[in-house]
């Protein structure tokens, strides 16, 4: 099974071009008599950062700390960039220059682009020495950098960079362009698509053992360690200067946009290098995460969830999840994953739930109304003896928990074997994290995990006059 970094430990540096992705939405019910094109109401604007800034993006997603740099104009279009990335998570270390900010329109109707147009002006001019001294600064401070080159202008003295990563033995991976791969020798990995492939090693036809012979001609002649060609609906090859190839199918269920899909996959690369995994393993995220990528509109990213539950999935791990009830801790964090791709948010409680009572149900319809699915984490046996003495639980784990998915409030439970239930909240990751009781937030398990991720910790107050200690002393007294 291929396993997840954790990534929160992980530093990459981004440099190349960082542009504005616009995008206007609206339906298009006729043609214009002027011309034979469509005619497109407007009503809707989506600004996102693209080029550089949605490779950003795609790592602070998964949980990298990660700084952009690069250049921009002295504008508006910038000021709107920084604020979107940052509002992402990523720090921005992007010099102004006097040309006008990139920008990028994009104009879809039913999740179709149907024209793009570009605004922009070549950066070749101010990629100089400043600047490749203020970016070659930033290196020192992270893990891996990832050099994404949309050839306008920032990367033009490339080899500087790599130079100066590998003066520092940083990992350096290159999304190139153009018919010349030595500008960027040196590099530990450079990802093109098969066009760009081809147009540098000549026709290879989609045959696997052509793709991977050129691959390893290049890491040879530009002293790359690995060359990975993304091949569209054929998946992806990655070949080391050493070793067999690694060909993967595509895993894209159904796809609506492909823009930005080869950020995401060197961002994924990216991401998990700087987690010290190997090159193998990378590729394998990065194929997933490519394929859950192509199912969005417009320049999009991918969440650690999201990938943790495609990745089981893809695997054979989670075969047909449920609709609701009994799951595993996998089966569970596969059908966040699903939820959160849809839209939806998961609020999450945990306890021993022994003797199910009305405070109980009160309690967790409740917690169900704060979302749209309510996950319920329910202690194992040995936990509840620890926790409450040696005659609990009253009921066996199967039982509590069959009774809780029995309520109309409960969508999944899911058991954990330990004292406190933050490892399982951390891997679910629920939007609303909530407790019952007179309790801090600072005192709830798994609290830190739910903030840092935007989410939200919620107390609720039990229902007086019912208590499962009480119930059982009440039983006692009774017999």
């Amino acid at each position: 099974m291929t396993k997840l970094p954790k990534f929160s430990d992980a530093k990459v540096l981004v440099i190349g071009d960082v542009m504005l992705d616009r995008f206007w939405h609206g339906a298009a019910t006729r043609i214009s008599p002027e011309a034979p094109v469509p005619v497109v109401k407007v009503a809707g604007v989506d600004d996102r950062p693209g080029g550089a800034g949605n490779v950003a993006i795609n790592l602070a997603a998964l949980g990298v700390e990660t700084t952009l740099s690069g250049l921009v104009g002295d504008d508006e279009h910038a000021k709107q960039l920084r604020s979107a990335v940052e509002a992402k998570g990523v720090r921005w270390s992007v010099m102004p220059c006097p040309a006008d900010t990139i920008v990028k329109l994009r104009v879809l109707s039913r999740n179709q682009q149907l024209i793009r147009m570009d605004f922009e002006a070549p950066l070749n001019d101010y990629a100089d020495e400043s600047f490749l001294q203020y970016a070659s600064n930033l290196i020192a401070e992270h893990d891996v950098v990832l050099l994404s080159d949309y050839a306008k202008g920032t990367l033009t003295n490339i080899e500087a960079l790599i130079s100066a990563c590998r003066v520092l033995k940083t990992p350096v991976l290159v999304d190139p362009k153009g018919a010349d791969f030595s500008r960027y020798a040196g590099a530990t990995l450079i990802t093109p698509n098969l066009s760009e492939f081809e147009a540098v090693v000549g026709a290879c036809h989609q045959d696997d053992t052509v793709i991977s012979a050129r691959a390893r001609d290049l890491c040879e002649q530009h002293g790359f360690e690995a060359v990975l060609v993304t091949r569209s609906e054929r998946g992806m090859t990655l070949q080391s200067k050493e070793g067999e190839p690694l060909h993967l199918p595509a895993l894209a269920r159904e796809v609506f946009d492909v823009t930005g899909a080869g950020d995401t996959v060197i961002s994924a690369m990216a991401a998990g290098l700087a987690s010290q995994d190997s090159l193998e393993n990378s590729t394998r995220l990065a194929n997933v995460a490519a394929g859950l990528v192509v199912g969005k509109v417009g320049t999009a990213t991918v969440t650690r969830e999201e990938l943790q539950g495609a990745l089981l999935q893809s695997e054979g791990d989670v075969q047909d999840l449920p609709a609701f009830g009994v799951v595993t801790e996998q089966e569970a964090v596969a059908a966040v994953a699903r939820l959160k791709a849809e839209g939806q948010r998961v609020v999450m409680t945990n306890g021993c739930f022994d003797l199910l009572h009305p405070g109980h149900v009160t309690y967790l319809s409740q917690a169900a109304a704060l979302a749209d699915v309510l996950i319920v984490a329910v202690n194992e046996d040995a936990s509840v003896t620890r926790l409450k003495g040696s005659d609990r639980p009253i009921n066996g784990i199967d039982s509590r928990m069959s009774v809780l998915a029995g309520l109309r409030s409960v969508s999944y439970v899911v058991p954990f074997s330990e004292d406190t239930p933050a490892r399982l909240i951390e891997a679910i990751s629920p939007d609303v994290l909530v407790k019952g009781g007179d309790y801090a937030v600072n005192e709830i398990a798994g609290h830190e995990h739910v903030l840092e991720s935007g989410g939200e910790v919620i107390i609720l107050e039990f229902v007086e006059g019912f208590s499962t200690t009480a119930t059982i002393k009440r039983i006692s007294t009774d017999s």
